[in-house]
């Protein structure tokens, strides 16, 4: 399946740093809101988070490339989705793009795990969320 877009915006004044373009910061901040949105379509949701069964995934190793800079005023989409699903695991790529040309500007690829909320610790990756993870699963070949 291809990729979700789990985020769009346009780069903002504020995001950028004194060289004049984006800060690295908010790179990783847009991806950051991307794996809440994927989350959802899992069935993770924020009230879930808050009030359900309390599961969240968590970065515990991240690997990531910039290819192009953002500036003031450019529109970006994120693209995001499944790599691998393991036990307690979900490793996510997002890819960051300008839309005015499509350009690559930022590929991440973010190993989580699934943590409890309230103990703090990983746990079995539920067979519903493992389910609909399939659906987002990456079928092209990964970028180099």
């Amino acid at each position: 399946m291809p990729a979700m877009i789990s985020f769009r915006s346009v780069v903002d004044p504020a995001d950028c740093d004194f060289l004049g373009h984006m800060n690295v910061s908010r790179y990783f901040s847009a991806c950051s809101d991307g794996v809440f949105a994927v989350q959802a379509e899992l069935g993770l949701t924020a009230r879930d988070m808050r009030e359900g069964r309390r599961l969240s995934f968590a970065v515990v190793h991240a690997k990531s490339d910039f290819r192009a800079e953002l500036q003031a005023g450019d529109a970006i989409w994120l693209e995001s989705n499944v790599v691998e699903v393991g036990g307690k695991s979900m490793t996510f790529r997002h890819v960051l793009k300008r839309a005015e040309d499509g350009a690559v500007a930022f590929e991440t690829v973010f190993k989580c795990v699934l943590m409890d909320l309230v103990t703090r610790r990983a746990v079995e990756i539920p067979p519903d969320v493992r389910d609909r993870a399939e659906t987002l699963r990456e079928t092209e070949a990964p970028r180099t």
